[in-house]
C-alpha cells in the first residue's frame, strides 16, 4: 500500500462527498479495473456493501453509553449528588456509599443496552458473510460484504438478493425475474421484474466482460416504489430503466433459476437500509405528566432544604457558646452562621435527594415489558387464520392506550375483509344480478350471516341451456347491511386465493349472452371484449401449482413433465385453435407460462392455475372472467395468453401497461389483438375518471340489440346502485388505436421513459395522451365483507366515550352504506352531508351547521344530554374546511358529532385530519390502517395501529401496534389499555407517595438535632430499602393488578372512561399530603415513646425504619384491588428479607459506616415488647384515615369501577344477566344488523328524510330516522 499524504486523503474525501450528493451518478463496469489500487477506481466514492447498525464499540461503550443514559436528566442529578457528597463540608455520608445506588441503576441500564446492541452486531456478522455469487472473470463465491458499486452478481432461485441491482439478464428467454419483497413490505405476493431492454439478453450466457454501457442513475432515496435511471451504450443510445428493472437488496427471487444484476446502490445506500430507521421514539401523556411531578418534587426538595438551611442559621445563631462537637478551621477561627447554612443547604439536598425517585423510571420500564408480555400472549389476541399475534413495537406508550379519546380507522382491509367477491356487473347498459352468487340464508341469530356456496362442477361445454341449472343455486338474494362471516378452512399461501374468489357462479342470462357471441363471426363483440378487459387489464401473475415458489432446476423440471405427462387422463383431448405465437415448447417455464403446445398442455389446465394479484380486486376480477370461461393462462411482459370458452388460446403481445396511480385512478393495458392485428386500449378505473373520458362512437359504431346512446347513463344509474349496495366499482372500457397515432405517441413514450428528471410526470402524461375517447364495455361490482364483530367492536368504542372517525376513499354512496352496516352511523342520527364545489358554500354550510347543533345545546330540555350527530363529508370539501380560516369551524362541528364519515380522501388528507384533531383539540389520537396509503396517517396519530391484512404489512411495519383483527381494538383499548394506565398510573402515585413518607422521616429529625444534616438511620439500610425492601412489591403492582376483570371491561364499555382520570394533579397532591401526614406519625410516635430515654440514635432509627417498612408496604396492600399468590409472595417476602438483611447487618458489619456503630440493635430491639406495640400502634395510625376513607368512599358513594368489581363476585350467568339488563336500561341493547339493500343515504331526496337547516343551503342535509 502506497504512502498517501493527508492532503490528497482530505482532497479525496471532499470529492467523494460530492460525488455521492450529486443527483445523477455516473457508475461503470469495475472489471476494467480490477487489480488496481483503489484511487484508480472509478467507483471508489460511494460505499461498500458492509452494514454496520451497531451503535458502540467496545473500546467506546462506557463512554457513549454514560453520554446517552445522561440525556435523561434525573441520572446528570444524582450523579451531580454523589459528586457533591465528596466535598468535605457539605457531605452528609460516606462519599463512596453515596455513588452505589446512581452506579446500580446506570450499570442496570449499560447492560440492557449492551446486550442489545451486542445482538445487532452478531447479525450484522451474519448478514455481511452471507455467500454470493460475484463475477471475477467467472463468477466465484464472495461475501456480501465484498460486493461494491459497479460489481456483477448473480442472484439464484430462493435467494436474497445482497444489494440493489439493475437487473441486465434472467434464465428466463423473455428476460423476466420474479421476486418476493416481503422483507420490505410485508406483500407475499410475486413481482414482475423485466432486464434492461435492448441489451444481451438473448444470450444463453450472459458475459459480463462485454458490458460497455454506463449506468446513469439517481442519488440513493427511499422510496421503495420510484427509480430513475438509464443506460448509455457506447453508441450513445440510451435505455430507460424505472423500479420495474431494480431487484431490492432484502428481496428474494422466486421462480427464476438465476439473474445478474449491477451493483447501482451498497450497504447503507440501499433502499431497504435508507428505510430502516429503527424504532420511533414517543412520549407518552402520563410521561408528560410524570415529568410535570417530577419538578414538583425537585421544588419541594428545594423548600425542604432551604428551611433546613434557615433552621440551622437560626439554631447557630441561639447557642450561648461554640459547642466542642463544632470543629473549627485550622486557623482556630469557626464558620459563621450564614456559611454554615449555605453549606447545610447543599448537605440537606445529599440528604433528602431520594425525595427524587431514582429507581422510577427503571421500574416503569419493567413494568412496560411486563405489560407488553401479557399483551402479546393473550390468546383473545392471537389470529388462528393468520397465524399472528399482536405485536408492540413501542414500549414506551402503553399507558396512552387506555387514553384515547380519537379513532381514525381506514376502510378496505381494516374494517372490511379485503377479499373482494365479484358480486354484479353491467355490460353494454344491461344489468347482471348474479343473484345465484349471492346465496345469503337469513339467519337465526342476528350475530351471523353465512354464505353458502355450493361448489360449480366443471363446466366442459357451452352450450346453456336455463332449465339444466339446479334449483338450488337460485335462492332469494338478501341484500343486507351486515356483518358477513365466511367460513373457509382451506388455507392458501398465494395471494388473494381462496375459495370466496374463485367461486364465482355465472349468472344465465350472460352465459347464453355469451354463448351466442361465441357462435357468431363478430370478432369484435363487446361481451366478449369485457371479458377479455377482465382477464388481461391487470397485473395478475400466473403460476401452476407445481411451480409456485420453488427452485425449478433443469432435472426437476424435466421429472415434472414426466410425472405430468404420464396422467394421460389429465390431458384435454380438444382440438385447440391456436392463434398468434405460442411460445417456447422446450420445457415448462417456471411461472413464465407462454401459450401451450401439445406437449405441456397438461401443466397449464385451468384447474392447476394460480393467480398471485396485487391487490383482491384484480383477483376477483380474473376468477370472474374464469368463471365464464375467460381463463388467464400466462403472462410476460411482452405477451399475455387468455383461453375462450371453446379452448382456443390467444396471445396477446402487450406493447405496454399504463400503470395504475393515484392522480388518474386507472390502468391500462395496450396490445395487438392476434386475429385482426389492432392495437387494442383496456382500460379499467374509477367510474368518475372513466365516464369523462369516454368518446361519442355510440351512433352505429358497433351493431348491438342495445341503444348505445344510453350505455353510458344505464351503467351510471347501474353504479349508483352497486355504491349504495356497499359494493366498490370499476368501469372498463375498450379503444382501438391506429398505427400512425401508436407510432406516434410510442416516441414520446420511450422519451419518457428514458428522461431521469421529470421523469413520472412525463409518463403520466404520455398516459393521459391515449387514454382520450374511450369506449364503455360494462362496470363490475364487488363485495368487500365486514369483518367479524366490526360492529359491535365500534358501538363499543362509542360507549367508552372514544369518537370514531373513518377515512375512506371509496365513493360516499359505498361509504355510508358500509358506515351503516358497521353502526358508524345509526338509523337514529342526524346526519350531515357536506358535498360542496366552492368555499362559499363550504362555509356557509359549516356556519349552519354550528348553528343547528348550538341551538340544541342551548335548549333546556336537552341539559345533560347529547345530539346523536353524525357527519359526512367527501374529499373535496374537507380540503376546504381544513384551510386555515375554516379550520376552527370544522373541529368545532366535528367535535360535537358522535362518528364521523370522509369519503374520497386522498393518503394526505388522512393525515392531516388527525394532525389537525390531535393538535386543536389536544387530545390522545389512534390511527388504524392496513395499507401503505395509512402509514402517513399512523404515523400522525399519538398511537398508530396496523393491521397485518392482505395489503401486505406496510401498516404494521410503520405502526407502533400490529393486530390480525378490527376486532381485537376492543380489547385492546378497552381492557389492556386501561389494566396499563390505570395500573402505571397508580404504581408512579405509590412511587412519589413512598419517597416523600420515607425522606421526610430524616426531614422531620432535622428539628430535634439541630439542621445539623444527620440521619438516625444507617445509610447502608437507607440503600437497601429503597433497592431492595420496598421495590418489587410496586413493580408486581404495576404489572399484575386488575382494578376489574376483562369480562366486566368489555361488557360494560364505559367503564373505560372511569380510568382516564386515574392520574391527575389533585390525586399526586393528595398522596403527598397522605405522605407527610404519615411521615409525621412514624416519626413523632416513636418519639414520643422514647423521650427522655437513653437510647442512641441508631436504636431510635431502627422502629422508625420498620414501622416506615410495615406503613408503606401496607398501604400498597390497601391500594391493590385484586390479590394474587404473587402479591402474597412478593409481599411476606419483602418483610422477611428486611428482617433478614437487617439482622445480618446487625451482627456483622460492626465498623462498616463509621464512627456509627449498628452492631446488635435490632437484636435488642425485638427483645424489648415496647418495639412491637410501637410498631403495631403507629401503623395502624398512620393508615386508620386512608382505610377510613376507602371504606366511607366505597360505602356512601362507590364508584362504577367498585360496583364492577362487586360483580366480578357473582356467577358467571349472575354477572351477564346484570350486564344484560344494564345495558338494556341504558339503551345500548344488542347488536343489531341493518339491511344493506335500503340504506338512508344522504342522497335519498324524500321529503320525510330531508331537513334543510337553511334555505340558502341545500348542499347539507341533516337525515332523521324513518
Amino acid at each position: 500500500m502506497t504512502w498517501r499524504s493527508p492532503l490528497a486523503i482530505l482532497r479525496d474525501a471532499v470529492r467523494g462527498q460530492r460525488a455521492r450528493e450529486k443527483d445523477l451518478r455516473n457508475l461503470v463496469s469495475n472489471l476494467p479495473y480490477e487489480g488496481l489500487d483503489k484511487v484508480k477506481q472509478p467507483n471508489r466514492y460511494f460505499p461498500g456493501n458492509a452494514i454496520k447498525t451497531t451503535k458502540y464499540t467496545l473500546l467506546l461503550f462506557i463512554p457513549m453509553s454514560l453520554y446517552e443514559q445522561f440525556h435523561r436528566l434525573a441520572n446528570i442529578y444524582f450523579v451531580g449528588l454523589a459528586i457533591l457528597n465528596f466535598v468535605p463540608v457539605v457531605s452528609a455520608f460516606q462519599p463512596e456509599v453515596a455513588l452505589i445506588p446512581i452506579c446500580v441503576i446506570l450499570s442496570l441500564t449499560a447492560l440492557k443496552d449492551g446486550w442489545e446492541d451486542f445482538r445487532r452486531y452478531q447479525s450484522d456478522r451474519k448478514l455481511n458473510n452471507t455467500p454470493c455469487f460475484i463475477y471475477k472473470k467467472e463468477f466465484i463465491q464472495r461475501c456480501w460484504r465484498d460486493i461494491r458499486v459497479g460489481d456483477f452478481v448473480k442472484v439464484v432461485c430462493n435467494e436474497i438478493i445482497p444489494a440493489d441491482l439493475l437487473l441486465l439478464h434472467t434464465s428466463d428467454p423473455k428476460g423476466v425475474c420474479h421476486i418476493e419483497t416481503a422483507n420490505l413490505d410485508g406483500e407475499t405476493n410475486l413481482k414482475q421484474r423485466k432486464a434492461v431492454s435492448g441489451l444481451c439478453l438473448s444470450d444463453p450466457e450472459f458475459d459480463p466482460e462485454r458490458f460497455k454501457g454506463v449506468v446513469v442513475c439517481e442519488k440513493p432515496k427511499n422510496n421503495l416504489n420510484h427509480f430513475k435511471c438509464y443506460v448509455e451504450k457506447p453508441d450513445k443510445e440510451k435505455l430507460g430503466a424505472g423500479i420495474e428493472s431494480l431487484l431490492l437488496r432484502g428481496c428474494t427471487v422466486r421462480n427464476t433459476d438465476h439473474a445478474v444484476g449491477f451493483v447501482v446502490y451498497a450497504g447503507h445506500e440501499t433502499k431497504s437500509m435508507l428505510n430502516n430507521n429503527g424504532p420511533r421514539y414517543k412520549r407518552s401523556k402520563l410521561e408528560r405528566k410524570l415529568n410535570t411531578d417530577v419538578f414538583f418534587c425537585v421544588i419541594l426538595l428545594l423548600a425542604m432544604c432551604l428551611i433546613g438551611a434557615v433552621g440551622h442559621f437560626l439554631w447557630l445563631q441561639a447557642l450561648p457558646g461554640v459547642p466542642p462537637y463544632l470543629v473549627p478551621y485550622s486557623t482556630g477561627q469557626q464558620e459563621s452562621p450564614a456559611l454554615s447554612a449555605v453549606y447545610m443547604f447543599f448537605t440537606m439536598i445529599i440528604l433528602l435527594q431520594v425525595l427524587i425517585p431514582i429507581s422510577l423510571y427503571l421500574s416503569i420500564e419493567l413494568v412496560k415489558i411486563g405489560q407488553i408480555f401479557f399483551i402479546t400472549n393473550d390468546i383473545d389476541l392471537y389470529d388462528e387464520e393468520t397465524d399472528s399475534r399482536i405485536q408492540c413495537k413501542a414500549l414506551n406508550i402503553t399507558e396512552d392506550l387506555g387514553q384515547i379519546e380519537y379513532v381514525f380507522s381506514d376502510k378496505t382491509g381494516t374494517l372490511t375483509e379485503n377479499k373482494m367477491v365479484f358480486r354484479r356487473c353491467s355490460i353494454m347498459g344491461t344489468e347482471y344480478p348474479h343473484k345465484e352468487n349471492a346465496v345469503v340464508d337469513e339467519p337465526d341469530s342476528e350475530e351471523e350471516v353465512i354464505f353458502n356456496q355450493q361448489p360449480r362442477p366443471e363446466q366442459t361445454g357451452w352450450s346453456v341451456r336455463s332449465e339444466d341449472t339446479s334449483p338450488k343455486y337460485i335462492q332469494h338474494h338478501h341484500s343486507s347491511r351486515s356483518k358477513s362471516t365466511f367460513w373457509s378452512t382451506a388455507k392458501s399461501n398465494v395471494a388473494f386465493s381462496s375459495p370466496l374468489e374463485t367461486e364465482v357462479i355465472p349468472d344465465r342470462k350472460l352465459l347464453q349472452q355469451i354463448s351466442r357471441a361465441e357462435g357468431s363471426s363478430q370478432q369484435n363483440d363487446p361481451y366478449l371484449d369485457f371479458f377479455l378487459a377482465l382477464a388481461i387489464c391487470n397485473t395478475v401473475v400466473v403460476s401452476t401449482a407445481t411451480t409456485q415458489r420453488r427452485r425449478v432446476s433443469a432435472l426437476c423440471r424435466w421429472l415434472l413433465l414426466t410425472v405430468l405427462l404420464c396422467a394421460g387422463d389429465s390431458v384435454p383431448k380438444g382440438n385447440h385453435f391456436k392463434m398468434g405465437v405460442t411460445g417456447d415448447t422446450r420445457g415448462l417455464q417456471p411461472l413464465s407460462h407462454h401459450a401451450p403446445s401439445q406437449c405441456n398442455e397438461a401443466a397449464t389446465t385451468p384447474d392447476n392455475l394460480s393467480y398471485e394479484a396485487e391487490s383482491p380486486d384484480e383477483a376477483a376480477l380474473v376468477s370472474a372472467a374464469k368463471a365464464y370461461g375467460f381463463t388467464l393462462m400466462a403472462r410476460t411482459p411482452d405477451s399475455v395468453t387468455v383461453r375462450l370458452p371453446t379452448g382456443n388460446d390467444l396471445v396477446f403481445e402487450v406493447l405496454d401497461t399504463l400503470a395504475f396511480d393515484s392522480n388518474r385512478k386507472r390502468m391500462s393495458v395496450l396490445v395487438r389483438h392476434p386475429i385482426t392485428g389492432e392495437y387494442v386500449l383496456y382500460t379499467k378505473g374509477a367510474d368518475y375518471a372513466i365516464m369523462e373520458l369516454l368518446g361519442t362512437p355510440y351512433a352505429g359504431a358497433w351493431h348491438c340489440s342495445v341503444s348505445q346512446k344510453n350505455v353510458a347513463a344505464d351503467t351510471q344509474y347501474h353504479l349508483d346502485c352497486y355504491a349504495k349496495e356497499g359494493l366498490r366499482t370499476l368501469c372498463f372500457t375498450k379503444k382501438v388505436v391506429s398505427g400512425n397515432v401508436y407510432e406516434s405517441w410510442l416516441v414520446n413514450r420511450k422519451r419518457a421513459l428514458a428522461a431521469i428528471n421529470n421523469r413520472e410526470a412525463l409518463i403520466m402524461d404520455t398516459a393521459v395522451q391515449l387514454e382520450t375517447n374511450l369506449f364503455l364495455l360494462g362496470a363490475t361490482g364487488i363485495e368487500d365483507r365486514l369483518q367479524e364483530n366490526v360492529p359491535d367492536t365500534i358501538v363499543a368504542l362509542r360507549e367508552a366515550g372514544i369518537q370514531v372517525w373513518v377515512l375512506t376513499g371509496d365513493k360516499l354512496e359505498t361509504a355510508v352504506n358500509i358506515g351503516y352496516a358497521c353502526r358508524l352511523l345509526e338509523e337514529e342520527d342526524l346526519v350531515i352531508n357536506m358535498s360542496c364545489k366552492n368555499k362559499i358554500t363550504c362555509t356557509s354550510i359549516l356556519d349552519c351547521a354550528l348553528e343547528e347543533v348550538g341551538r340544541y345545546s342551548d335548549d333546556p330540555r336537552n341539559v345533560d344530554t347529547t345530539p346523536d350527530i353524525s357527519l359526512v363529508i367527501d374529499g373535496r370539501t374537507l380540503t376546504m374546511a381544513l384551510s386555515s380560516d375554516l379550520q376552527n369551524r370544522f373541529v368545532d362541528l366535528a367535535k360535537r358529532c358522535r362518528s364521523v364519515l370522509c369519503c374520497r380522501v386522498t393518503p394526505l388528507q388522512k393525515s392531516s385530519v388527525v394532525k389537525v384533531v390531535r393538535e386543536k383539540l389536544k387530545v390522545i389520537t389512534l390511527a388504524v390502517g392496513d395499507g401503505a396509503n395509512d402509514v402517513n396517517m399512523i404515523q400522525a396519530a399519538d398511537i398508530g395501529i396496523g393491521i397485518s391484512g392482505q395489503e401486505g404489512m406496510q401498516a404494521a411495519m410503520a405502526s407502533d401496534f400490529a393486530i390480525a383483527r378490527f376486532q381485537h381494538l376492543k380489547k385492546l383499548l378497552l381492557v389492556h389499555g386501561h389494566w396499563c394506565h390505570t395500573r402505571l398510573a397508580n404504581m408512579i402515585i405509590y412511587f412519589f407517595y413512598k419517597n416523600v413518607a420515607y425522606v421526610n422521616l430524616l426531614f422531620w429529625y432535622q428539628f430535634i438535632c439541630g439542621f445539623s444534616g444527620t440521619a438516625m438511620i444507617d445509610y447502608w439500610l437507607m440503600i437497601f430499602f429503597n433497592l431492595f425492601f420496598t421495590s418489587v412489591p410496586p413493580i408486581m403492582f404495576g404489572i399484575m393488578d386488575k382494578d376489574a376483570s376483562a369480562e366486566i371491561l368489555l361488557g360494560v364499555p364505559e367503564l373505560y372512561r372511569t380510568g382516564q382520570g386515574e392520574y391527575k394533579s389533585s390525586t399526586f397532591w393528595i398522596s403527598m399530603l397522605d405522605a407527610f401526614y404519615q411521615s409525621l406519625v412514624c416519626f413523632f410516635i416513636p418519639y414520643l415513646t422514647f423521650q427522655d430515654s437513653d437510647i442512641d440514635v441508631f436504636t431510635f432509627g431502627t422502629p422508625l425504619n420498620t414501622i416506615s417498612l410495615f406503613t408503606i408496604l401496607l398501604h400498597l396492600s390497601i391500594e391493590i384491588k385484586s390479590w394474587m399468590v404473587v402479591h402474597w409472595v412478593i409481599m411476606l417476602g419483602s418483610v422477611a428479607l428486611y428482617f433478614i438483611v437487617t439482622l445480618a447487618y446487625s451482627a456483622i458489619c460492626i465498623t462498616c459506616n463509621p464512627p456509627s456503630n449498628p452492631y446488635w440493635i435490632l437484636q435488642s430491639q425485638m427483645a424489648d415488647p415496647m418495639f412491637y406495640l410501637t410498631c403495631i400502634i403507629t401503623t395502624v395510625v398512620a393508615l386508620l384515615p386512608r382505610y377510613m376513607f376507602h371504606v366511607l368512599r366505597n360505602s356512601i358513594a362507590p364508584s362504577p369501577l367498585m360496583q364492577a368489581r362487586h360483580l366480578d363476585r357473582l356467577d358467571p350467568t349472575s354477572r351477564e344477566q346484570w350486564i344484560k339488563e344494564w345495558r338494556s336500561f341504558r339503551g345500548g341493547g344488542h347488536v343489531k344488523r341493518s339491511k344493506l339493500s335500503i340504506p338512508p343515504s344522504p342522497t335519498l331526496e324524500t321529503p320525510g328524510d330531508i331537513y334543510s337547516l337553511s334555505p340558502t343551503t341545500s348542499d347539507v342535509m341533516v337525515l332523521g330516522s324513518h
